[in-house]
């Protein structure tokens, strides 16, 4: 029975999975972010998945490498960095082949077995892959705001911290995020909130931690944080009507697979503004919701590389994280 290495890297997290053909988990290993824009380089990403690859792989009996390895990357979205990361992850010889992709690829992957679908992933940042029947695909360069970009918890944090701050100068109307911000960073006002990112690595890497805050703020009746809300679900239903018009689906049967921190949550307010804005766009779009972790679209596009039989998809699925 073959084997193969599943990896889903992310910015915030990595998980690896090693897997037999027959769809059984025999390792697996959790560890930090590998974006290679966010690490310092590809040779740190490199350096952390082989630290965690080797992890999942101990214990395993047998010197014979895995058949395959499949790495799903955020930071891979440009071409020259797809080809990039495609010699690196190559050259680390974990497996006789290798395949490298966006990690949104293999969020659609968990999400559906349909060959017309997009997903959008909404965790840390934002981004969109589509594909449709006839071999077609779409992406997006998901450069951040540069490429067009808004939404995800960075964004969001963000985006609450500048009307918290503005609450508080007078700038902007009141809003509950004035002190919901400074009393989870634990500081007197919003605006020593701003003060510590500027002059902080690390509190200023902690700005997405408000993304919570603003939901809850919003289920409260803010009507600031229900805008940042609104904000974020009109991102996501644009990001999918425009992969299904120019993948010519948004008159057809096809899924919208949502995945990431952001969308997980299933938040009341953002999901209806996704559903009204897909039924004003692609009236006939099936919303699907990631519930599995995305190494196991990783794992089931190494077993749709290796020719698995179906069942061996189903017993994958079956897999919870430990």
């Amino acid at each position: 029975m073959g084997t193969l290495i599943a990896v889903d890297g992310g910015n915030s997290k990595t998980e690896v999975l090693v897997c037999d053909t027959g769809g059984a988990v025999l390792g697996h290993a959790l560890g930090p972010g590998t974006n290679h824009q966010t690490v310092g380089g590809v040779a740190e990403a490199m350096a952390r998945l082989d630290r965690l690859i080797a992890e999942a792989l101990a214990g395993l009996p047998g010197d014979d490498p895995p058949d395959v390895v499949v790495c799903c990357l955020a930071g891979a979205d440009l071409p020259v960095e797809l080809a990039t990361l495609t010699d690196a992850v190559a050259s680390a010889n974990w497996a006789t082949k290798s395949v490298l992709d966006n990690d949104t690829v293999a969020l659609l992957r968990a999400g559906t077995d349909a060959r017309d679908a997009v997903a959008v992933v909404c965790g840390e940042g934002i981004n969109c892959v589509g594909r449709a029947a006839d071999g077609r695909t779409v992406r997006f360069p998901a450069l951040g705001p540069i490429s067009g970009d808004w939404g995800g918890g960075g964004d969001i944090g963000r985006l609450a911290l500048w009307h918290a701050v503005r609450a508080e100068d007078g700038r902007g109307p009141d809003t509950a995020l004035r002190a919901a911000v400074a009393v989870h960073f634990g500081l007197a006002t919003a605006t020593d909130v701003a003060i510590a990112a500027h002059l902080d690595r690390a509190v200023a890497a902690r700005v997405g931690e408000l993304a919570p805050v603003v939901f809850r703020e919003a289920a409260g009746g803010d009507r600031v944080a229900r805008s940042i809300v609104v904000r974020q679900g009109e991102e996501v239903a644009a990001f999918a009507a425009a992969a299904l018009r120019r993948l010519d689906l948004a008159a057809s049967p096809a899924d919208v697979v949502l995945g990431g921190g952001v969308l997980r949550g299933r938040d009341p307010l953002l999901f209806s503004v996704i559903g009204d804005g897909l039924a004003a766009t692609a009236p006939h779009a099936r919303i699907r919701v990631v519930t599995a972790p995305p190494v196991v679209g990783a794992a089931l596009l190494g077993l749709d590389a290796l020719g698995a039989p179906p069942q061996a998809a189903a017993a994958l699925r079956r897999w919870s994280r430990p």
